[in-house]
């Protein structure tokens, strides 16, 4: 069955959770990378440097986890949908909020907050959509899911593009409250997922209890996600403030840049998703994951905005081509009685772990001159072939079904 076929099935009711659930991640991805285009404005006003103001993206990342952990325990006590429009609500408010900073510390501090409830929506909506949709439509839906990211980065770099020579930094954290209008949707559009009822129905362990059943699996996770976060934001966070200082392009010029490469971003997720559904969640990752390391130097050193642009496209597409079969395979791996925690938890902590990435680029680019494209270019080939290699010798339950013995069986055994 094509990935076509597979999403014309799909009822009414299943095609409004995908699209409540991508547009929640879409939304949340546009509200975080706001700041990614305006850090140089931020030091600006605030009177301090870039690696200052980078640490919000630090907090932000840090923070995911404890709000992957919260609203993923509330996810299984009390359900997905009603912990996703509570979710919804909160990343909004602490977005619209940050765009009245008096100065950096207040900066800070919100972006804090505004990071665990970040940290909840990945985990909460790809339980809910992967709990809803059937098996053969889980890796075109799960590109889709994933395509929310970079969708949300395009929608940020169309605004930064469009308004922020009229509004100002300030203006886009105030557009970014825009997202709390998707809890209509979902209260309206969505229902509860079908195996958390039938789990409900059934009782359900403590986490910590599932978790130590779990140990090797989740620890390869979190190392996973890991290197996939590093992968991501190695190749995005900084690449805005490298095209503004190094290459010292306007704010029209990145604006067009960071577009194009996020229609890069969302063709590799919804392709590679795709192509996992025939070939395997592990083969699919390693693929895109691999090809990218030899696009890596037109990326970071091509020689004029053109040239930088389609890199940039081919970098995004086979970065997010590897994000893009993320959601489907984590909680293709989760146990039953966990999936609002454990994906989203991993993934989290796999983010705690890589939230250093924007300082230490930062960092190293100052200590080597200014030279952001090296810097870039070190952590994206580095992380790709740690990421192929965490991905191609773990762990593999494609198309496993949710709520069956199957779904429950041991997960030290490695599927290939």
């Amino acid at each position: 069955m094509s990935a076509l076929e597979s999403l014309r099935l799909l009822t009414p009711q299943q095609r409004n959770t995908v699209i409540a659930s991508y547009l929640g991640w879409t939304l949340d991805a546009f509200d975080f990378f706001i700041l990614v285009f305006v850090l140089k404005y931020i030091a600006e006003e605030f009177h301090t440097d870039v690696p200052a103001v980078s640490v919000a993206i630090f907090l932000t990342l840090a923070m995911r986890a404890l709000g992957a952990l919260i609203f993923g325990l509330a996810a299984d006590r009390y359900g997905r949908r009603i912990t996703l429009m509570a979710d919804v609500l909160l990343y909004s408010l602490f977005e619209f909020l940050t765009g009245f900073s008096t100065g950096l510390t207040m900066f800070l501090v919100l972006r804090a907050l505004y990071g665990i409830a970040m940290g909840g929506e990945w985990g909460v909506g790809a339980s809910l959509v992967m709990e809803t949709v059937p098996e053969e439509s889980r890796g075109i839906v799960s590109g889709i899911l994933q395509a929310g990211y970079p969708s949300g980065y395009l929608i940020a770099s169309v605004v930064f593009f469009l308004l922020f020579p009229v509004i100002g930094w300030r203006g886009m954290f105030f557009v970014g409250a825009l997202p709390a209008l998707l809890v209509l949707y979902i209260r309206r559009n969505v229902e509860e997922s079908p195996a958390f009822l039938k789990r409900q129905a059934a009782g359900r362990r403590p986490f910590l209890t599932v978790l130590r059943e779990n140990m090797p699996l989740f620890i390869w996770a979190v190392l996973l996600m890991t290197a996939f976060n590093f992968f991501s934001h190695g190749t995005q966070d900084i690449y805005p403030t490298f095209l503004e200082t190094q290459r010292n392009y306007s704010s029209y010029t990145v604006g067009a840049i960071a577009i194009v490469y996020n229609i890069g971003a969302i063709c590799g997720g919804l392709f590679f998703g795709a192509l996992s559904q025939r070939i395997g969640r592990k083969r699919a990752i390693v693929t895109a994951a691999l090809i990218a390391v030899p696009i890596a130097p037109l990326w970071a050193y091509a020689p004029g905005p053109v040239l930088l642009a389609i890199g940039a496209f081919l970098m995004q597409f086979f970065v997010q081509g590897a994000w893009g079969i993320v959601p489907v395979h984590l909680n293709e791996l989760s146990p039953d009685e966990v999936r609002g925690t454990f994906p989203g938890f991993a993934y989290q902590l796999g983010n705690l772990l890589a939230s250093g990435n924007a300082t230490l680029q930062a960092g190293l680019a100052a200590r080597w001159d200014g030279d952001y494209a090296y810097a870039l270019l070190i952590v994206a080939a580095v992380v790709a072939l740690v990421a192929a290699a965490l991905a191609g010798f773990g762990y593999e339950k494609k198309d496993v079904r949710f709520g069956t013995e199957e779904a429950e069986e041991p997960h030290g055994a490695m599927r290939i």
